[in-house]
């Protein structure tokens, strides 16, 4: 795991503005998680432009042709970040989302277990892939994600989040893969 603090960007205030931004909601969606609530950082234009920035620069020059967004979050971030850096956006979806024919993961998160969804065709041989989420945390959605897209023939250059939950040690479950991640969870700030 890659934090973007560890990576030239120590001492950016954006960095410290995404953190800010963040606002965690204690047993969500159930006892003893601690949700880490994105919605405060969307609704500031400019955090959020600075979220999107900060990947865009990351991800400019590395020959990306796809970046597949995890549904929900996910789909907040990459499509901006696809048409920053000239890619196609791909959306991974939960089952029954999307219409024709799909190819499906199942995963388990931290509080249950899930599948995700590709249109088939989506995704060609060869395309150098970015995978975006949210948040990680088990690894789990992640892992699913990149099962997808290798599956098909892309090679995943990275996976990368806006906040990493250290403690739970998702990347071992990325296959090697690399994660970025901007910054740490937010401890408890409020419960609105």
């Amino acid at each position: 795991m890659m934090l973007a603090a560890e990576n030239g960007l120590r001492g950016d205030p954006r960095l410290k503005g995404i953190s800010e931004a963040i606002r965690v909601v204690p047993n969500f969606p159930k006892p003893g998680i601690m949700f880490q609530d994105i919605t405060a950082l969307v609704s500031n234009h400019k955090v959020f432009k600075d979220t999107v920035d900060l990947f865009v620069d990351r991800y400019r020059d590395m020959g990306i042709s796809v970046v597949a967004g995890v549904e929900a979050r996910g789909f907040i971030f990459a499509p901006s970040i696809a048409l920053g850096i000239g890619a196609k956006f791909i959306p991974l979806r939960k089952p029954g989302k999307l219409p024709g024919e799909v190819i499906s993961e199942a995963y388990e998160l931290e509080y249950g277990n899930d599948c995700l969804e590709m249109h088939v065709g989506a995704v060609e041989q060869g395309d150098r892939a970015l995978v975006i989420d949210d948040l990680v945390a088990t690894g789990g959605t992640l892992s699913a994600a990149i099962s997808l897209l290798e599956r098909v023939g892309a090679e995943v250059i990275e996976c990368a989040c806006v906040i990493g939950l250290p403690e739970v040690e998702g990347r071992r479950r990325l296959d090697g893969k690399p994660l970025y991640i901007l910054v740490g969870p937010r401890q408890y700030n409020s419960i609105i």
